[in-house]
């Protein structure tokens, strides 16, 4: 097993009671890291953070048995806040003012239509996939350089190399921010500060759940046959595991990827038609 680094530092996961957020989460906290949940649900979360150490626990066990792995006791707690507002952000930094590691989510915002996209609808979405994110990433960043030591990680979507126009609102908010963290990247790595983006497409989370009965109800399918179409969008016919996006978002965290930064790593099961 590759030693990621990273045990003992302090990471900051944003929406993370579910999903690809929490996947990520329990991916870093496998590797020693302490790791804060965050939502806006604290009922929800305490039961994810049970669930997380409950589950890690078990697989330590069961490596310490097979001689693998020394004893680690996870290290997960969590805060509830809302990442668009000025006191969710608050509160988050309150409970891990210097944080090593921040990784940037949220849930994306719905499909739709031009006509259906006021101004409240885009200022809705850019805050939840844009500014709040920037803002985190400014609040966080200057420690970081200052400690010689940061990894910040943004969940983004495949939609901003391979924009579709029913999805308008998630590729201009995540397209801005994954070019503010470029620009931002170049200006960091100097201090061992890296900034990279992951675009994840088809991979099997609640978000998909809902897109696949979106088609059903649009097209007149069953749960498999809807499931099966969306499958067979992706070039390796099948969705992704949030098993697999995690492992590539603890990489990219780690000390052996500190020469990675300023990039887009798809996660798309090959499926992104373009060369660059």
């Amino acid at each position: 097993m590759m030693d990621l680094g990273i045990k003992g530092r302090k990471a900051i996961v944003l929406a993370s009671s579910q999903g690809l957020g929490y996947a990520c989460a329990r991916a870093l906290a496998r590797e020693g890291v302490q790791v804060w949940l965050n939502g806006r649900s604290a009922d929800k979360l305490s039961k994810a953070a049970a669930q997380m150490r409950e589950d890690l626990l078990a697989q330590n066990r069961a490596a310490v048995a097979a001689g693998t792995a020394l004893p680690l006791e996870p290290q997960v707690s969590f805060v509830a806040g809302d990442l668009t507002t000025p006191e969710g952000r608050a509160a988050i930094l309150a409970a891990c003012p210097a944080p090593d590691i921040l990784i940037t989510n949220n849930a994306g915002p719905p499909p739709g239509k031009l006509e259906e996209w006021t101004p409240e609808v885009w200022i809705s979405a850019l805050n939840a996939n844009m500014l709040g994110h920037i803002q985190m990433i400014q609040a966080v960043v200057r420690g970081m350089q200052a400690r010689r030591f940061g990894r910040i990680v943004n969940i983004t979507s495949a939609m901003v190399k391979a924009p579709r126009s029913h999805q308008g609102l998630s590729t201009t908010a995540r397209a801005g921010l994954t070019a503010f963290s470029k620009a931002l990247s170049l200006d960091v790595a100097k201090d061992n500060v890296t900034i990279n983006n992951i675009l994840p497409e088809r991979i099997a989370t609640p978000r998909q759940d809902q897109l696949t009965e979106r088609l059903m109800k649009a097209e007149n399918l069953d749960w498999e046959a809807a499931r099966k179409k969306l499958a067979d969008t992706i070039a390796a016919r099948r969705f992704g595991t949030p098993e697999e996006f995690a492992d590539a978002c603890a990489f990219l965290c780690s000390v052996p990827a500190s020469f990675i930064s300023g990039a887009n790593l798809q996660l798309d099961g090959g499926s992104y038609p373009g060369l660059i």
